[in-house]
């Protein structure tokens, strides 16, 4: 059994924080001599000194520090636990499994994250990043909660939050990134594709009538990107992946007699809206909100070319 408490290590953190027992009792309130002795028996009972007093201010010895440093993080997985003790009372999950299609912007989401986690910053979140049709397999078999991505499954309602353009682009040096050409389907299918395979797909991601039969399938958009970018290969990636490189010149769009660029609408989708627990509802309203944020006023489907650097609406 432990020989010491946490009260006793929030004892000693109080003091050191507040610099003397009388400011360390007002803050926890407690009186002096009851943080005098917490703190005395405390190092009594591990045998060793962790506190000195240097004129008026007590301060910790080097083995003080080093052992109330462990200490603190205990004090915050007590917190923690406490936290998520109540909110399990109060009927709240205690995780959320979120599906994330690649095409969707990372910023706009990693900021529903950081909001979601200052209101429940207790609950454990696993975001599973899909490409196409993965996602939907996981919202059918019930491993995830919300799905945030193109094409609502059947059997789903999906609230519609915007949509992304896929550019097809190669770099500047390659044969179809080469300024004043234009380019048709039998310029593609004579030219190298990398394609994202779908996360749920187990095969090499084909469709049934590939554009380029030399085709590279790889598993993120990311490593999609790099290939295009050492000039191996030409893709459709979304335009919030590529737009800093189109600006800077390091990518080129390629010029196509038709359809350079394809629109593609995503939405959020909930597993099952009404079982769903009060964090789940809650990130999914979080998830809306940002969106809505950072999508044109007058758009009712906010056609997201606009959000291609992921600025706020302020900035677009």
């Amino acid at each position: 059994m432990p020989k010491v408490t946490l009260e006793q290590w929030r004892m000693l953190k109080a003091v050191v924080e507040a610099g003397g027992f009388a400011k360390a009792a007002e803050r926890v309130h407690k009186s002096p001599s009851s943080i005098n002795h917490a703190v005395q028996k405390l190092q009594t009972q591990l045998g060793v000194a962790l506190l000195e007093v240097r004129g008026r201010k007590a301060e910790l010895t080097e083995a003080g520090e080093a052992l109330l440093r462990r200490a603190g993080h205990l004090l915050n997985d007590a917190r923690d636990m406490e936290n998520l003790a109540l909110s399990l009372a109060a009927g709240i999950e205690s995780e959320i499994a979120l599906a994330v299609d690649q095409i969707v912007p990372q910023p706009a989401v990693i900021d529903a994250l950081q909001r979601f986690a200052t209101e429940f910053p207790g609950i454990r979140v696993q975001v599973h990043e899909t490409v196409l049709d993965g996602g939907a397999e996981l919202l059918r078999s019930g491993r995830v909660d919300l799905w945030l991505g193109p094409e609502v499954p059947a059997g789903f309602l999906g609230e519609p939050l915007g949509q992304i353009r896929l550019i097809c682009v190669a770099h500047p040096a390659h044969p179809l990134g080469q300024a004043g050409g234009r380019f048709a389907l039998r310029d593609l299918r004579s030219s190298r594709e990398v394609v994202v395979r779908a996360s749920g797909d187990t095969g090499d991601g084909d469709r049934d009538e590939p554009e380029a039969p030399q085709r590279w399938t790889v598993g993120h958009m990311s490593t999609a990107l790099q290939i295009v970018q050492a000039g191996l290969a030409f893709a459709w990636l979304p335009e919030c992946l590529v737009r800093q490189a189109l600006d800077r010149g390091s990518l080129a769009a390629v010029a196509l007699e038709a359809g350079s660029t394809r629109v593609m609408p995503f939405s959020l989708v909930f597993a099952d809206r009404d079982r769903a627990g009060a964090a789940t509802r809650s990130l999914g309203a979080t998830l809306c909100s940002v969106f809505e944020e950072r999508s044109p006023e007058s758009e009712a489907l906010p056609d997201w070319w606009s959000l291609a650097r992921c600025g706020s609406r302020p900035e677009l």
